[in-house]
Order: C-alpha cells, then structure tokens, then sequence
C-alpha cells in the first residue's frame, strides 16, 4: 500500500486523496471520510449505543401497544424480540461499508442510486427522523405539561378545539423542550456523549421503579404475567393472534428500519468490523426486549390496579402524589429524551440535509431544517393510539425504507462484492455519476418495492375505500419492510444485469 504523504488512510485497505475530494461540490467536513485517528469506537461503545437508545419511552410505548392490542406479555416480548433480531441483519450489514470506507450514509447510497439520486434515500430517511424528532420532542414536552399540571391543575383546563388538537399550555411545554434540544445542537454532536452517558442509568432507575410499584399494587407479578391474551379461545379476538402478529413485526422491523440504513454514520468510526457486529448483536435485540418487558408488566399491572391499559408512562406516573418523585421522574425522562433524541434523530438527518447542499447547509443548520419539520408534522396525533403507532406510523414507513435497504444491499454485496472507490463517490463526474447522477435502475426497483404495499396503506390512512381492493393486495401491507426489501433487492440485481451503467 502507498504511504505517500498526499494520501490519508482511514482504513488498512482503503486510500484516497484527500485533497482531490476537498475540491469537490459534494464535499463537505461533516460527509468527509474519517481518518483512521478518528476511530474511536469499541464494541463496547456500539453495545452502549444501542443500551442507551433502547431504553427509551418508546420503547416502552411499543411493548405496552402490544399489550393494548391484544398481547399476553410473553408474546409481546416475543415478537419485539424477532423483529429486532430482523433488522439487526441488515444493520450490520449496511455498517460493513461504514466501517470499511469511513463513509457516512448519505455518501454511501451514492454507490447504488448515483451521486445525485442518492437525495431520495436521504432525504426519504430524513423525514422519517423529523418524524421520530418530533415524537420523542413530543414525549418530553408532553411529559413536563403533564407533571406541572399535576402541581397546576388549572394547566390542564385548556381546550383542545383548535386545529392543533391540543391545548395551549401543552404546545408551549412542547416547544419550550424543542429549544432545549436545539440549543444542544447549536452546541454541536460532541455535547451528546455526556447525556448518553447519564441517561441510560437515569431511565433504566426510573422504568425498576415503575417495576417496584407495579409488583406491589398488583399483588407480585403473578397477577400481571398471567393475564390472558385476548387472542386465546373465549377472548374477545379468538383466532385473530396471526392477522396482529405479522403487522405488529413489521412495525418492531420499522421502529429501527431508519438506523438500519444509515448505521454508517456511526459504524465509521469503529475500529473492526468485528466491534460494530458484535456490539450491535449484543446491544440491540436483548436490550429492546429486557427494557420493554418493564413496559410490558407495567401497563399490565395498571390494567389490574386502575381497570384500564395505560401504555403511556408519563400517565402512569401522574398518579404518583409524592412531588420530589414527580419532579425526579420528569428531569430524568426530559434528560433520557433528549440524549436519545439527538442521538438517533438529529445527527442522520443534518447529514441527509447537508447532502442537498453540502457547501451550504451546516450541521447546524441541517439540525434546524429537522427541527422545524418535526414541529409541522405534529407529531402528537403519530402517537395518538397504539394502533396508529404501529399500523400507520411504524408500518408505513418501513414500506418506504425496506426497498432502500434492499437497493443498497444488493449493489454493495452482490453487485460490488464489497468494492467501492472513496474517490469516486465525491467526485460529480466519477464512475457513480450514471444517467445525469441518477441511477434509473436504482429509482426503478425502489419504486417497484414500495407498489406492493401502497394499496393497504392508501385504505389504511382511508384515502380509498378498502372494500374496492383485493384481499390479498390489502394483507400485503402487513408485510411492507419485507416485501419491499425482497422486491427491492431481487428487482435492483436484475436490472443492473440488464443495464449496468444506467
């Protein structure tokens, strides 16, 4: 390998110039290869990533809408468990490349959709997260409004008729914690590693608290572990666990089908690839499943002690009386939201912003666009119920991203065996141009992926009437992440056969 003094080295493998690449229109310092001093990251610092984003509220959230669904807790578990075993596969896989190359997302999907159609998976993956932003914005807002309103009463008297479809006094709790979280990144990505490091003992000491209390009023975790599914023979849903069951993986696959694709933004500074393998395999699956039992056997002890499922545990600890605990549980989740907040939602995003425009748009300002779009997507109606959670929001997504993952797969796996030339992924004119920097084959077989599902989403959200649509086009959606990866990646390598320059 050259050592030539005008070449920087980012992996024992890989070598680029690096001065060729600065003067490129699609160079930024925030899209730049890291250099191998860059590389920081152990398995035990993917394996803490993934253990501090996991133990969230809505991971929570996402164990308890099983329960309110339908779900006995071993089967909510169950299935939160398999679909995170799911995506962790292409999580890795799509971290190999980030690893390998030092490259983040944006300027890996450069490879497959070309050096301008690699917007559309970017920007696709972006709003998603502008989504995610606004929700966990949302929770922690919602989670201040609620617990002053507890010392306040007069607080939670407002009306709800306008066309925000909450009150006032939530909206400015709401907007007051999306400045804090602007001001956290003004500050920029460094001033996170000090919130992840407090927010994951803070969240996991809160969720056993909620454990303790859920154990004592409930009479111990017999009465809560053996309430009964209410898909079994003489429930309410008899017959119908299978038609839940296959929708609701899904939506565990989509709940982290956004950090499956750009995962490169973090794998690219770990040392190995064997340390972003092992620290994910580890990290994600057992964390997601340990932390979301807590959700599990709290929302069904409040089904025993209060007579109805609260999935929310803003609105469980509501019901607590002692004010130093409700002032501790709610800095402890404003911290805990905050930290994962930036940290899966704001670093990707500013990056796919920044992709637009790289000579324009800052990390701080791509951080800001993802701000102000969570705001206008009032994300507050996402969370609404536990079936728009899961069968609107998490399910619809995840048909628009599966076929990303499958394009950039297939070309990167298949088609390239690994290969990429860093040089030619800055360079406008470089062999990743294609067709005016679109690749048509690409473009094809992601829409050829999202199709499948677009009739049971369209009737979902009522945009069309589903008794028009054949059954088994509707169950297709159920389905979405992994019809549109499959159709996606089987489309993407036949017609790179047929065309591969295009």
């Amino acid at each position: 390998m050259s050592t030539d003094s005008g070449l920087a080295h980012n992996a024992p493998d890989v070598e680029f110039d690096l001065a060729e690449i600065q003067q490129s229109p699609l160079y930024n310092a925030d899209l730049a290869p890291v250099t191998r001093t860059q590389r920081k990251w152990g398995m035990l610092s993917f394996a803490a990533l993934w253990i501090s984003m996991s133990a969230c509220i809505p991971t929570y959230m996402l164990a308890s809408s099983l329960i309110g669904g339908g779900m006995n807790w071993s089967q909510a578990i169950i299935t939160i468990f398999l679909g995170n075993l799911v995506v962790v596969i292409p999580m890795i896989l799509n971290a190999h490349a980030g690893t390998k190359y030092g490259i983040p997302f944006p300027v890996f999907c450069r490879a497959s959709f070309g050096t301008a159609g690699a917007n559309l998976p970017a920007l696709l993956r972006a709003l998603v997260a502008c989504g995610w932003f606004g929700i966990q914005t949302w929770i922690g807002g919602n989670a201040i409004y609620k617990i002053l309103a507890v010392f306040w009463p007069t607080l939670a008297a407002g009306s709800v008729d306008n066309f925000l479809g909450i009150t006032g006094a939530q909206f400015v709790c709401f907007l007051f914690f999306w400045g804090i979280n602007m001001a956290v990144v003004y500050q920029g990505i460094d001033s996170i590693r000090v919130l992840l490091n407090i927010k994951a003992p803070l969240l996991i000491a809160l969720g056993l608290l909620l454990l303790w209390w859920a154990y004592r009023n409930a009479g111990g975790f017999g009465p809560i572990l053996s309430q009964p599914s209410a898909f079994d023979a003489g429930q309410p849903k008899a017959g119908q666990f299978w038609s839940f069951f296959f929708p609701a993986l899904t939506g565990m696959v989509g709940f982290w089908a956004t950090l499956s694709l750009n995962i490169p933004d973090f794998s690219r500074y770990a040392y190995t690839q064997r340390d972003q393998v092992v620290g994910q395999l580890v990290g994600l699956p057992t964390t997601m499943a340990l932390y979301s039992f807590i959700g599990v056997a709290v929302t069904s002890a409040t089904t025993i002690i209060y007579g109805t499922t609260i999935w929310d545990p803003v609105d469980v600890l509501t019901r607590f009386q002692n004010p130093v605990l409700l002032v501790v549980a709610m800095i402890a989740l404003c911290l805990a939201t905050l930290a994962t907040n930036i940290a899966a939602n704001v670093v990707s995003p500013a990056n796919d912003f920044a992709h637009l425009a790289p000579r324009k748009i800052t990390f701080w300002i791509g951080g800001l666009i993802t701000g102000i779009i969570g705001i206008l997507m009032m994300p507050w109606k996402l969370v609404a119920d536990p079936s728009g959670y899961i069968f609107v929001w998490l399910i619809a997504y995840s048909g628009l991203l599966g076929p990303i993952g499958g394009v950039m797969i297939a070309d990167y796996f298949v088609v390239r065996r690994r290969q990429l030339s860093v040089l030619n992924l800055y360079l406008a004119d470089g062999e990743y141009r294609y067709l005016g920097g679109y690749s048509i084959v690409a473009l094809t077989a992601f829409a050829v992926g999202v199709l499948p599902s677009l009739p049971g989403f369209l009737a979902t959200v009522k945009v069309i009437d589903g008794s028009h649509v054949p059954p088994f086009l509707l169950s297709l959606y159920n389905y979405a992440w992994f019809i549109g990866f499959g159709v996606a990646f089987v489309v993407y390598l036949a017609l790179r056969q047929l065309a591969p320059r295009a």
